[in-house]
């Protein structure tokens, strides 16, 4: 199904296809009056250049603190003199330190800032306003397919859970993601991924009814499909739901 996006947006997706980022990072470009970049990506010069050269760059954002989405902000503040904010202050340069329902104006845009802990303790989501059109920058906390890792000890189930719930009051805004394809209303996709994780906790409630105490163990029973490329993030997965089971 088609979705429809606002003229002030554009995305340019960089080469780093892979299991963990699908077709590659998403790097948004918006603005009506100036321009905002939300996740540079990788360090890639051939991808920065390409952004850089849409207009001028007033501010860098990013979701959180991968080197998929972050490695390239410091190059991409050198070649635009845009400054970089972050909810991490490590990754802030000449910008600010982001911080919840903080609202800001720029390039004709109204970007107010979700955190959105779970996948990271410091991912945050920006819903993007002009008139009556809105969208949300969701990074990795929701992708356009599939789901996201909880990347134990940085990102909890528990946090991940309330973040979902409060995207879901979110209606029908159009899900700009950090890897995959752009998707039709925010409150159907968190509902989508509260869903699944509440059915991943439950197998993992099972997991441990029958005897699994280690993260290696919960692997095998409940994550027993996933690809030999994926094994490395579903067993900080496992890792964070067991922990949140034995905790509850």
């Amino acid at each position: 199904m088609s979705v429809t996006t606002p003229a002030w947006l554009r995305g340019v997706t960089a080469p780093n296809p892979g299991p963990m980022t699908l077709q590659g990072t998403n790097t948004w470009i918006l603005g009506i009056d100036g321009l905002v970049v939300v996740d540079p990506g990788p360090l890639d010069e051939s991808h920065l250049l390409d952004v850089a050269m849409h207009g001028a760059i007033e501010h860098i954002f990013l979701t959180h603190g991968h080197g998929d989405h972050s490695d390239g902000a410091l190059r991409l503040h050198e070649l635009t003199g845009a400054p970089v904010s972050a909810w991490d202050e490590r990754h802030v340069s000449h910008g600010e330190k982001l911080t919840d329902a903080m609202t800001l104006e720029i390039a004709g845009l109204n970007i107010e800032i979700l955190h959105a802990p779970g996948h990271t303790m410091d991912s945050v989501c920006f819903v993007v306003s002009s008139g009556s059109e809105s969208v949300v920058l969701t990074g990795d906390t929701i992708l356009g397919e599939g789901s996201t890792v909880i990347a134990h000890p940085e990102g909890r189930v528990d946090h991940y859970l309330r973040t979902l719930e409060r995207l879901a009051q979110l209606d029908e805004l159009v899900v700009l993601p950090g890897h995959g394809p752009v998707t039709g209303s925010a409150s159907q996709r968190a509902t989508q991924y509260l869903d699944h994780r509440h059915e991943r906790i439950a197998q993992v409630r099972d997991a441990v009814a029958q005897g699994a105490t280690t993260p290696e163990h919960v692997l095998e029973v409940v994550y027993s499909d996933v690809h030999d490329s994926l094994r490395g993030a579903a067993l900080l997965s496992a890792q964070a739901h067991l922990i949140f089971v034995l905790e509850d």
